[in-house]
């Protein structure tokens, strides 16, 4: 079996433009291509929720750095709410 990647979670369109999608269905991400250094090269701007936070200059990339954007809003809610006790 393959391995998942975020990049399956990109629907392409409107062309040039891939949204990121969670299993909800709602939009967590959005990647837009650019040209740069005069129409030499391609970069991938990158967009969480509605701030630009990085660009790559790769589809899979960009798609890497809001997948883990979105993962580190998740958090670690902390430690156990239960108290052990402590050993005398």
């Amino acid at each position: 079996m393959e391995t998942w990647h975020p990049i399956m979670a990109a629907v392409e369109g409107p062309t040039g433009t891939w949204r990121m999608i969670d299993p909800q269905g709602l939009e967590y991400g959005r990647i837009e291509i650019r040209r740069v250094m005069n129409g030499q090269q391609v970069a991938y701007k990158t967009i969480y929720r509605s701030e630009v936070i990085g660009w790559a200059h790769t589809l899979r990339l960009a798609c890497h750095k809001i997948h883990m954007a979105h993962l580190a809003t998740m958090g670690n809610p902390g430690p156990p709410v239960a108290d052990w006790g402590s050993r005398p």
